[in-house]
């Protein structure tokens, strides 16, 4: 049984205000009766200095706080509202001063047991020191140029975050792990960890940042059997080894692999309150193949060649799938999904060297934690007359569930009067937060089941192939999941139920998303047209379509996004004297370290850069999603200090600079009870804002390069490579679907057209199964 009591105060709206020596960051919680303030000096040129105030504040203390402050610094223009925020995305430095990214608009797009999620609908880029002590690198060619490089990052796209729940971790995670605040920063799905350490170091906790995720959530209201019920599909992309398809290949020497994405599908019912009765969450992993290969951007090829290095005695591989088992626990069940026979061997050498690697390191392993290696190629699988490729791969996801099973939590929630008036984060594991009408809610999570081990699938560039089998095994999950919730009486759902299209939709939105982060392009979706029933030469012409956007993608922008992901997640730093980040070959082959320098991860020959695009990148590189670079703090603004005080909701300008002469906010004049002056009631009046009293007042691959497409097969009649184990391999399925990039909640109403056609009989190969789930060999179909 998991306890946990909530109801501490989570900051979520802020405001930010300047005088010349300083920036006064004003913070409140959702129910409007904690109010904090951070101080941010301006007068150093190139060092970060933040001081966090102890006192927590009433509404009319932290207004009167700002009012004396106002006054102090009359001479030099006052107090000046700079702009509404709802948290610090982090602290960047580049050549000259530093620089703080905050999130200015906000969408909610989802809640998990009474927690928000939100999206970032705009950010800004704020320069932290006063103008008038900038350095004059602060003007250099080369510091606009690494702004605008960190401002292509576009954060309004596929990031989410939420202020209560530790969205970076599984829910099975939350529930069993105790270990909450600042350290959660430093798990692998956190993207602004490296811009967030500098305040989290100094200030020992998270009170004002948001830990940002990458990926893809969408959460919609479906129904079965006339209940309904909420559905969750979460993809959280990994910041170890990240960036664009061939920049970023295989494994590096810490078992890190590229393209690597944690999904999490969520099922609870609809209840009236925000927490469920029941929740059920199960787990999935796609990856890059462990092992050290990639392949050299071309221009004129766009096929190019997989290279394939050596790894004595697959350390590296080795290292990939304890990082897993450390994870997700045993067993490690891995679905390969790539070709076996090719005329020119390319995804066939990989094949025959990964079920080497599995079949190595499985020596040194016990019987119980042995990996299980499925191959099947699902190319060679989709070509076969009269085979259906979604029901095969339905089958051998219910056999795997078998093994690892999945979560299952029955929540009780009860309400108690005993607030605490301090912030903080989830105070337990498994909290579960509802915070009304200031009351705290404990909530109890007893786990009726938990999953034990993970499918991790991979095809040669874990996305379209991939996209298909880990939608066959979301299916299958869904209805054991809605079995268990006592949603449906039986637990599965057939292909060509209405729910399955349901389920479809969330996948190639999620395909499609993914697809675009690493690859360029949506994804290849052949066999979810053909299931839909879809025309095939107006799927055939959409497929080419994205195979051009692709390869361009590949061949001219992702070097440039590479640039902008190393600078985001601060594996390069700046630094005066040293080559510039653009001046550098490219780092697929080594990571760039902190001090500008690059570090080798595998002895691999370097590849030249070239321009960029893509989409964790704005086209028109447009600061961070439309991000101010600091100057305009300095203009187009009153010299009221209270201002915008009044309605956090409602956009604002940014203000002009001020300077400082700060109260003791141990003051008695803090406590709100004297009166206001006529001077400050007249003040207040002319602003448009009520009384001081007021509680208002302060609201504070068709052609793929890398065989991942449907029409490559016909270049491929050779008999199979030899290879020490007998493996199966697949080609890309490819098909039409929206780009992912639509999380808004509710209910798609798309009506999917099916196939008409009856499902074939599909063999059944348990024994098969059970033979290669008891020895950990390489089971082939």
């Amino acid at each position: 049984m998991m306890e946990a009591m909530t109801g501490g105060k989570f900051l979520q709206k802020f405001r930010l205000y300047e005088i010349r020596s300083k920036f006064y960051l004003v913070g409140r919680d959702k129910t409007r009766t904690l109010w904090r303030v951070l101080k941010i000096d301006r007068m150093e040129s190139t060092e970060l200095g933040i001081e966090e105030d102890p006192t927590s504040y009433t509404e009319n203390e932290c207004k009167e706080f700002l009012w004396r402050i106002h006054e102090g610094n009359r001479l030099t223009g006052g107090l000046k509202f700079v702009t509404k925020c709802y948290g610090i995305v982090g602290f960047i430095k580049f050549l000259g001063p530093y620089y703080m990214v905050l999130i200015t608009r906000r969408r909610k797009v989802g809640t998990i047991c009474g927690h928000d999620i939100y999206s970032i609908g705009k950010s800004e880029m704020i320069a932290i020191p006063s103008p008038i002590v900038w350095p004059n690198v602060a003007y250099s060619r080369d510091e606009n140029r690494y702004k605008q490089l960190l401002c292509s990052v576009d954060l309004s796209k596929d990031f989410f975050f939420s202020y209560s729940y530790n969205i970076m971790r599984r829910l099975q995670k939350n529930i069993t792990d105790k270990n909450t605040g600042p350290v959660v920063y430093e798990t692998m799905f956190v993207w602004n960890e490296s811009l967030t350490r500098a305040i989290r170091n100094h200030l020992k906790n998270t009170n004002w940042t948001v830990a940002l995720i990458h990926g893809f959530f969408k959460q919609s209201k479906l129904s079965v059997s006339g209940k309904e019920f909420w559905l969750t599909l979460i993809a959280r992309r990994s910041r170890h080894f990240a960036g664009t398809r061939f920049l970023k290949r295989g494994v590096n020497e810490k078992g890190r692999v590229a393209n690597d994405v944690e999904t999490e599908q969520l099922v609870f019912e609809d209840t009236p309150g925000e927490i469920p009765h029941q929740i059920s969450s199960v787990v999935q992993h796609r990856g890059s193949i462990p092992l050290v290969w990639f392949q050299e951007t071309s221009r004129l090829n766009i096929r190019p060649d997989i290279i394939l290095k050596s790894d004595l005695d697959y350390k590296a591989t080795r290292l990939h799938f304890e990082n897993l088992a450390l994870r997700y626990g045993n067993p490690i069940i891995i679905l390969n999904l790539i070709k076996t026979r090719e005329k020119k061997p390319r995804e066939s050498l990989l094949c025959a060297e990964f079920a080497k690697a599995i079949h190595y390191i499985n020596k040194g392993l016990s019987d119980d934690k042995r990996l299980k290696f499925l191959h099947m190629d699902l190319s060679k699988l989709s070509r076969r007359k009269g085979s259906n490729v979604l029901a095969l791969l339905n089958k051998v996801a219910s056999d795997v569930l078998d093994r690892t099973d999945f979560l299952h939590c029955e929540i009780t929630t009860s309400k108690s009067e005993d607030a605490s008036s301090g912030q903080g984060a989830v105070a337990k594991s498994g909290d579960i937060e509802s915070i009304e009408d200031q009351n705290f809610c404990t909530s109890k999570l007893v786990p009726v089941s938990l999953q034990k081990g993970v499918l991790r699938t991979n095809c040669i560039d874990c996305l379209d192939r991939t996209n298909v089998a880990q939608f066959a095994c979301g299916l299958a999950a869904l209805g054991r999941q809605l079995h268990v919730l006592r949603l449906s009486e039986t637990p599965t759902i057939e292909l060509h139920a209405p729910l399955a299209d349901d389920l479809m939709d969330f996948y190639e939105r999620m395909g499609d998303t993914l697809a675009i982060q690493y690859g360029g392009s949506a994804a290849h979706n052949k066999i979810f047209c053909e299931q839909r029933g879809q025309w095939k030469a107006a799927t055939q012409s959409q497929e080419f379509l994205r195979t051009l956007q692709r390869y361009y993608s590949n061949a001219y922008t992702d070097p440039e996004k590479q640039d902008a992901i190393n600078l985001f997640l601060g594996h390069f730093q700046p630094q005066q004297g040293k080559p510039a980040l653009w001046k550098l070959d490219s780092d697929q082959h080594h990571n760039i370290g902190s001090q500008g320098t690059l570090t080798e991860e595998t002895k691999r020959s370097f590849i030249k850069r070239s321009l960029s695009d893509g989409n964790i990148l704005c086209e028109n590189s447009v600061p961070v999603s439309d991000c101010n670079v600091g100057e305009k703090n300095i203009a187009n603004s009153e010299l009221l200090p209270m201002q915008q005080l009044g309605d956090i909701r409602e956009p604002t300008d940014s203000a002009p600079e001020t300077s400082l002469c700060e109260p003791d906010p141990c003051s008695s004049t803090l406590t709100g009870r004297h009166s206001i002056s006529e001077e400050r009631q007249s003040y207040l009046k002319r602003l448009g804002y009520p009384e001081l009293h007021s509680s208002n007042f302060l609201d504070l691959d068709l052609l793929s390069s890398s065989g991942n497409s449907c029409d490559e097969e016909i270049f491929e009649r050779s008999s199979l490579i030899n290879s020490p184990m007998d493996v199966v391999s697949v080609e890309s399925t490819t098909s039409y679907s929206e780009q992912g990039h639509d999380n808004e909640q509710g209910r798609d109403d798309t009506d999917l057209s099916r196939s008409s056609s009856q499902m074939p009989d599909i063999h059944d190969y348990s024994e098969g199964f059970a033979q290669w789930v008891a020895n950990g060999d390489t089971l082939c179909y």
